[in-house]
């Protein structure tokens, strides 16, 4: 039997090519100079007043003074954030859905629901920028008998599962940094899961629970009321929020470094021009003065400027770091 034959395709005349080049590179100049010619949308996964929402606004009020156009915050929240997220990675890719992402959570999930997410974080999405990170910090009920870090970890030692701790939820970065906490310390304890951190902080202040990793900003309070304890921050520097609450590193477990991030993320597919525009728009956002200092208000230190490539791997990098954590540590998501 012959193989069938089909008809050859004749190729282009050099000057149509060309012609057809130079059409495609004169493009993006175009659809930088007509975008955003209307409101954009920053889509904030969780409900309003949360560390997510807080930031998204501050985000979106700066953003819309950059690009000129109105930036309207649409909470959708439900789902440990994959409602949201999945709106936007089903959106049209023209710039006008974005995600305010929470990504160390996003990067978690990725592991903890895969299978049961529909949408992929690394193929669904076009990265834009990091824009800040909220730091960790590890607190004890006074009733702990332990002052620093390594005494805890010495009392934690000595008492081999009976010591717990509190944490937002299984995906968490809270619940994230008190598992890497026990792997690079050799210490056990006792998981409790709390729907939010409202009701985890309550417990811990009340000696119902002995610990928690929980955001600088969330803590404060209590550690300035000494209803709390704070051990260290999970940052390899300290922080202005606790400059006399020592890092981990200086408390003996450099590799404690944990942060709750937050980025824009856009639709696979949106044009690179588009992408760029909104880039050096956020990049003008966290170098600005009164962005900075509306930020840390909130607990948030604006990240360093970084092209989507960069913001890319970042995001890439947490998803191993964590796949590496929730798997050798066989964490579920209903635990």
């Amino acid at each position: 039997m012959k193989a069938p034959r089909f008809p050859r395709r004749r190729a282009l005349p050099a000057c149509l090519a060309a012609a057809l080049v130079a059409a495609a590179v004169a493009a993006a100049p175009a659809v930088l100079a007509a975008y955003p010619d209307k409101p954009v949308k920053l889509v904030i996964p969780y409900p309003p007043g949360g560390a997510t929402d807080v930031i998204g606004r501050i985000v979106a009020l700066k953003l819309g003074e950059q690009l000129g156009q109105q930036v309207v915050v649409d909470n959708r929240s439900g789902a440990g954030g994959n409602i949201g997220a999945e709106a936007v990675a089903r959106a049209p890719a023209d710039g006008y859905t974005l995600l305010m992402g929470a990504l160390t959570s996003h990067a978690t999930m990725a592991t903890l629901e895969k299978g049961r997410l529909r949408y992929d974080l690394a193929k669904d999405f076009a990265p834009v920028m990091v824009v800040g990170s909220v730091p960790l910090v590890i607190v004890v009920n006074p009733q702990v008998p332990a002052a620093t870090l390594k005494e805890f970890i010495a009392y934690a030692k000595a008492n081999p599962d009976k010591l717990n701790y509190a944490s937002s939820g299984a995906g968490s970065p809270q619940r994230m940094a008190a598992e890497l906490l026990q792997r690079e310390t050799g210490i056990r304890m006792t998981h409790v899961a709390y729907k939010g951190s409202g009701p985890a902080m309550t417990d811990v202040v009340a000696g119902q629970v002995n610990a928690m990793v929980e955001t600088a900003p969330a803590a404060l309070p209590f550690i300035t009321a000494n209803k709390l304890r704070a051990l260290a921050v999970a940052t390899p520097q300290r922080i202005s929020m606790l400059p006399d609450v020592p890092s981990a590193a200086e408390a003996g477990v450099p590799n404690l470094e944990v942060s709750s991030t937050f980025g824009v993320l856009a639709p696979a597919g949106t044009p690179a021009a588009i992408v760029a525009r909104l880039n050096e728009a956020l990049a003008k956002v966290v170098q600005s003065p009164e962005a900075k200092e509306m930020l840390l208000k909130q607990g948030v230190y604006a990240a360093p400027p970084t092209t989507p490539a960069q913001s890319a791997e970042q995001i890439r990098a947490e998803v191993v770091r964590w796949r590496k954590v929730i798997t050798e540590s066989h964490i579920k998501s209903d635990e």
